[in-house]
Parts: structure tokens; sequence; C-alpha cells
């Protein structure tokens, strides 16, 4: 004979409701965070490993910094149409807020010198703790500077990239947007508009 396992009745529906309860705390929580996130702070705090087609050129004062190897390496890149610049951007949160602030994914666009050049996804989750608490973004950015700014002569896109690393004589402008969401009982949702990061850089 089989017998079948019958939830009492009284103890189901307890159940039921803590998880019901449960489960309205959460969403509440995260409705919070949402609101919190809208009362954030956001700034490029720095740039990181900024190299141009395999080349270190973070800090680099002017083309005479670059060595005749590294020259080389350049002038092959852009020989063979491809010119990768990789760097990491660090965007800095802060919250003002008595309550954390939460963000579960953010889409981005980065614009150098008003043209943009590249956009992606950060799926990892972030946390900004309360009572002016901060937290650090990082942004992968990798991008085909010969793409980017196809049309521009091989001598516009080098002084492109050495104004980047700041060896120009005027200051490069970094404008990073975003747009931050969270799930929401189980369902995402974004940041009203995009968060705009502008920032301006006269040397890396």
């Amino acid at each position: 004979m089989i017998k079948i396992f019958r939830f009492p009745k009284i103890k189901l529906l307890a159940a039921l409701a803590t998880f019901t309860f449960l489960t309205s705390c959460d969403v509440v929580k995260q409705v919070s965070q949402v609101s919190n996130l809208s009362k954030c702070d956001f700034k490029l705090e720095s740039v990181q490993r900024l190299t141009l087609a395999g080349v270190q050129i973070q800090n680099v004062k002017s083309i005479s910094d670059v060595g005749m190897f590294d020259a080389a390496k350049l002038a092959s890149a852009v020989a063979s149409q491809q010119l990768p610049l990789n760097c990491i951007l660090n965007i800095e949160a802060k919250n003002p807020n008595t309550a954390d602030a939460g963000i579960t994914k953010i889409d981005w666009i980065l614009l150098i010198d008003d043209i943009e050049m590249t956009s992606g996804i950060i799926d990892q989750p972030v946390t900004i703790p309360a009572n002016n608490g901060t937290a650090f973004i990082p942004v992968q950015v990798n991008v085909d500077l010969q793409k980017a700014l196809s049309g521009k002569s091989a001598d516009a896109i080098i002084n492109f990239a050495m104004n980047l690393a700041g060896a120009g004589n005027k200051p490069t402008r970094f404008t990073m947007k975003m747009k931050p969401s969270i799930s929401v009982g189980g369902f995402p949702v974004s940041y009203p508009g995009y968060v705009t990061i502008k920032t301006e850089y006269s040397n890396l």
C-alpha cells in the first residue's frame, strides 16, 4: 500500500504565510535600494592599465617616451588596421543614504572626446554601503581605435591615443553613461535614464 503524506493544513498555511511575509520584506528592501540608488553619486575615480596595441602608454609625456621596440609595435598595429586600446575605468559610487543601495546590473556606454567608443554590460552585483559609504566598480574597456575612429588618418589616431595618455596639449574628456538595474521581486528595474559621468584628464 502506498502511503501519501499530506502536509497538515494549518502548518501549510503557516508556511505559506511565512514565505509570503519574507518575500514581501525582501521586495520592500529591494524597492528601498532602488530609491537609495537614485540618490547616490558616481564619479570616475581613476584609469588603470592603459595600453595601446599591447604597449603601456599610461603617463607617457611625449612620443619620444615610447621606445623603438614599442614604436615598431604601434606602427605594425596601424599597418594591420588594428589598434586595440585597453584600460580599466574605476567608477566610485558614494551613498549618502542611511540604508544600503544595491545594483544587480549596469549597462554602460563610453565616449572619449565626445566620440562613442564602446559599450558593455556589468552583471556583477554591487552593494553601496550606507552613511556615505563607497563602492568601486571596475569597468574593463576594450576598443579598437582603428574602427572607433574610422575615417581618421593613422597620425590622427596615434595622436588621439597619445593625448589620451597625457602627451597631448589638451585634456582628454571621458564621458561614461551608466544605466544601473536592480532585481525587484525577480523582475529587473532600471534606473530612470542614464547616470552621466564627465571627467577631464590632462595626465592619466
